[in-house]
């Protein structure tokens, strides 16, 4: 009786995966016709299909540009970082043990923010801002939940509180480093870093972001069992070891 139940779990959660593959790949299809060009649908599948299948054209070079060259690089590119958005924020809902948590509101936002101005203030280089913003991002996560844990525990009201103190600490950098940058040159290209924009999406930068997204979902993906326990407590974790 237990194994056809289970069976059926299974087939279930296959059957769920795929739903939700093909209404992802369906919506990536349904956006690249879409915008200020309009393409036909047909030809968007004929575009794609092109690669793989000897297709007589029936678009035209226009078509070709605008679905390849222009709209699926920030397509594939909002598609990995909103998947990345919604690991770490189940990934961090389960070590801080509440629903409630995300980078908004423990500080990572501000302080990847911050990072991130600040490489475009020192630097020009789309690597070393990606890698400030990350290590600022965790720095004031692990900033935040050490002032939580100063009276030995972690309830939410301090979690909370002291993602405050962090958002808005990395907030004030912010604008500090806003007020000194040159405001014909630096000022525009951090202002529209913090809003985020796709409009500059290439395969390249693409690649530069699913990499690393991809590779840190596979790891934290194979320590979901890990990560389940931590969500029990501590007391708990440390029982089931």
């Amino acid at each position: 009786m237990e194994k056809p139940v289970k069976t059926r779990f299974k087939l279930g959660r296959i059957v769920l995966w795929l739903a939700l593959w093909c209404l992802v790949a369906g919506l990536v299809l349904f956006s690249l016709g879409l915008g200020r060009y309009p393409v036909p649908f047909d030809h968007v599948l004929g575009i794609l299909a092109a690669r793989i299948l000897p297709i007589e054209p029936f678009w035209s070079a226009t078509d070709v540009r605008v679905v390849e060259i222009i709209r699926l690089p920030r397509i594939l590119l909002a598609l990995v970082s909103g998947g990345g958005l919604a690991v770490c924020g189940a990934v961090l809902q389960g070590l801080f043990r509440n629903p409630l948590v995300g980078p908004q509101i423990i500080g990572v936002s501000s302080g990847a923010g911050f990072g991130g101005a600040l490489a475009l203030l020192m630097f020009e280089s789309q690597i070393m801002t990606m890698l400030s913003a990350f290590v600022f991002g965790l720095a004031a996560m692990v900033l935040v939940y050490l002032m939580s844990r100063s009276q030995g525990r972690s309830p939410v009201l301090m979690l909370v509180l002291s993602g405050v103190i962090a958002s808005a600490f990395f907030s004030a950098l912010t604008s500090l480093i806003k007020y000194v940058a040159d405001p014909y040159d630096k000022l525009p290209a951090i202002v529209v870093w913090l809003m985020g924009s796709f409009a500059s999406a290439t395969y390249q930068t693409f690649l530069l972001a699913a990499v690393p997204i991809i590779l840190t979902g596979l790891l934290l993906h194979s320590m979901r069992f890990r990560i389940n326990i931590i969500s029990l407590g501590d007391e708990e974790a440390e029982t089931l070891g």
